[in-house]
């Protein structure tokens, strides 16, 4: 019975892996055809290290922080873990914004980053 469990946590992390793994790839390809790179966390985050292009539009901020922003633009999201990215893209869909990805956490995309 616990190796059957053992079993089973091993294939949800690799799962989980190969599936952050491939929406921070997504996520690189949108950035090298010139999506707008944001970083969702609180400024002292950001602060201690990011992505190299990327601006800081903390959670929030989300209100107010893509005011001037047209619509239609490719946007990818990126947070600490995913998290709040994922809220970030949720806020931006509803309120029509109408390319925007998230792109993960910050060492999911280093882990991903071209060379």
């Amino acid at each position: 019975m616990k190796i059957n469990t053992v079993l089973c946590l091993l294939l949800a992390i690799t799962s989980f892996t190969g599936w952050a793994s491939e929406r921070s790839e997504q996520a690189w390809d949108l950035i090298e055809q010139g999506a707008f790179l944001v970083d969702v966390r609180t400024p002292g985050e950001f602060s201690q290290g990011h992505l190299t292009g990327s601006t800081n539009y903390p959670l929030n901020t989300i209100d107010t922080a893509f005011s001037d922003v047209d619509k239609s633009t490719p946007i990818v999201v990126y947070c600490r873990s995913g998290n709040r990215s994922g809220q970030a893209m949720s806020h931006l869909k509803k309120a029509g914004f109408t390319q925007v990805y998230n792109g993960g956490g910050l060492e999911e995309m280093q882990s991903t980053q071209p060379k």
